[in-house]
């Protein structure tokens, strides 16, 4: 082992108190103590937030660990790797030296590793008659085995915190899952909101506020900035579920047999299905038939680019979204949750279509907050469509861009580091 090694860099290259230190540190290793480069490396690499170090500079820091002969590093052992710039910036993957020279300054500054300048600046090392090295100038991996708890630490924090990201991701999605689903349920089946007080109409209310809870969520969101929203939806959603609780228990057993034995009696199997009873009574008058398979084919989307373009109202099926006729089924309930008057639905059908008014309400719950009025929104878009001024293929194209753009603003997030994957 070399009795002496220079503290001090080459040239230009000023010494600071920060490299001093990760010396003395080094210097201060314990002889016994035996690490595995790769597991350090390994911790390192998630550890790289904590410490202020690029991707680029580890693969920087491989390169200087793949000198070094021995899997093991140890304590007594000289840990000073010396290739020259030629050779580091091969294994650096063809890296530009100027810009190699910038990385290995910031793992210098970040006490990854020491420098040893020679006299001379160059990296070597001088061997003895019996061919083992006696003293060697380059790059010292000393600070790897010293401060090799501290890295895995850091590792298990950041992995830790993580997992608690992704809990309380996964604790969000659950609760808008089943608000949406028990809103929707709430609907269809008129319970009332308050004890003996109003009815479905109080459930916007209720949904009002579920999506003005989903809309406080930021695109790059951190844990403590998700648990608060997790527990205001989790609330919700208890309280939702107690509605329909005390609805069921409300019901009187006996006159739920009687219905069911009426309903079963009166059962036609040739009747056709009512999706939504209220409707059909207000189109009694008209001689058009309640869906035109002409009028849709003409102007349909693939229901999967709907479905891209409109992921949210999913959420609100009893049984997912597989076909055109579970799309307008959901539709006809998400309309009334926005707040969408009868007349105005009536209306939008007529002249849009069934299917297009569907994919518009769609557009409406997507867009959440931004849209104020729902209803107003819906017929201002369908006095556009009876002077030929309104196309459905522009919105549906602006809400595939708006979510292709915050996709990738998040998947930019987590390659920073900002959000863990």
């Amino acid at each position: 082992m070399q009795s002496h090694s220079p503290t001090t860099p080459f040239g230009r290259r000023s010494l600071t108190f920060a490299h001093v230190a990760s010396q003395l540190r080094a210097t201060a290793r314990p002889p016994e103590k035996v690490v595995h480069k790769w597991n350090v490396f390994h911790a390192i690499c998630t550890a790289r937030p904590r410490l202020g170090v690029s991707e680029r500079s580890l693969s920087v820091l491989n390169a200087l660990l793949t000198f070094h002969p021995e899997t093991a590093l140890t304590g007594e052992d000289d840990l000073i790797v010396f290739p020259s710039n030629d050779k580091l910036t091969m294994r650096a993957h063809g890296m530009p030296a100027s810009t190699l020279r910038r990385h290995l300054a910031v793992l210098v500054d970040a006490g990854l590793i020491i420098r040893r300048d020679s006299p001379n600046g160059k990296r070597y090392a001088r061997k003895s008659s019996a061919g083992e090295i006696e003293l060697a100038f380059g790059f010292d991996l000393s600070p790897l085995v010293v401060r090799s708890e501290e890295f895995e630490h850091l590792a298990a924090d950041i992995e830790a915190e993580a997992r608690a990201l992704k809990l309380v991701r996964e604790r969000i999605t659950l609760c808008r899952r089943d608000i949406a689903k028990m809103i929707a349920t709430g609907i269809e089946e008129g319970v009332p909101t308050r004890r003996g007080g109003q009815g479905p109409a109080d459930w916007q209310e209720v949904h009002a506020a579920f999506r003005a809870m989903l809309a406080q969520i930021p695109r790059t969101a951190t844990r403590q900035q998700l648990e608060p929203i997790a527990d205001d939806l989790s609330q919700l959603a208890d309280d939702v579920l107690n509605l329909l609780e005390a609805h069921i228990k409300s019901k009187n057993p006996s006159a739920n047999e009687s219905q069911s034995e009426r309903h079963i009696q009166n059962s036609n199997t040739d009747a056709p299905i009512e999706l939504e009873p209220s409707l059909q009574a207000g189109r009694a008058g008209r001689a058009e038939p309640k869906l035109q398979p002409s009028r849709v084919a003409e102007g349909s989307y693939p229901l999967g680019m709907v479905l891209s373009a409109c992921p949210d109202i999913v959420d609100y099926a009893k049984g997912g979204i597989s076909n055109w006729r579970d799309f307008l089924a959901t539709a006809a309930v998400v309309r009334s949750m926005l707040g969408v008057s009868p007349s105005a639905w009536e209306e939008a059908q007529a002249v849009l279509g069934e299917m297009q008014a569907a994919v518009v309400v769609a557009c409406i719950l997507q867009r959440g907050t931004t849209v104020r009025s729902a209803g107003g929104y819906l017929r201002g878009l369908t006095r556009k469509a009876e002077v030929g001024e309104f196309s459905l293929g522009p919105i549906l194209m602006s809400q595939i861009n708006s979510r292709l753009h915050e996709k990738s603003l998040s998947d930019g997030g987590r390659r920073k580091g900002w959000v863990p994957a």
